[in-house]
């Protein structure tokens, strides 16, 4: 079986982000999973929320995405992170988590390293008056 991945961000957007996923890559979405953490949703029911969804895979290795650093979304994840064996990102952004399903195969480590640099090379400065491409290492020709 291959690394599930669990997205948990506030609503929409990691129901939005799946869908981006199922967009390119629809013969993997099965094990792309995601919590839309809502506004008035506690810790406790949202963990409950995750764990529901997580619970087919069993002790699958788990990387989990999420949005923003000590928010409620990732207060979730790291509380899923202390139960099982997971790698947990904060900062998910698209170029993540499309280069984690690309990787979704390999050991959880590296997956969780792609993923983390996908996010990071992902993140550019674009002037519309020069034409900018990248090399293999994200860095400006």
């Amino acid at each position: 079986m291959s690394n599930v991945i669990l997205i948990i961000a506030h609503a929409p957007l990691a129901s939005a982000l799946r869908q981006c996923v199922a967009h390119v890559f629809s013969e993997r979405v099965d094990t792309v999973l995601a919590l839309d953490i809502e506004p008035d949703a506690s810790v406790a029911q949202s963990l409950a929320q995750a764990q529901n969804l997580l619970s087919p895979f069993g002790a699958a290795p788990l990387l989990l995405l999420t949005d923003v650093m000590g928010a409620t979304p990732c207060n979730v994840a790291r509380q899923l992170h202390s139960e099982r064996s997971a790698y947990l990102l904060a900062g998910v952004n698209l170029p993540m988590l499309w280069r984690a399903v690309a990787y979704q195969h390999e050991p959880l480590n590296v997956l969780m390293e792609k993923a983390l640099h996908g996010g990071v090379q992902g993140i550019l400065q674009v002037d519309a008056k020069i034409a900018q491409t990248l090399n293999t290492k994200g860095e400006q020709k």
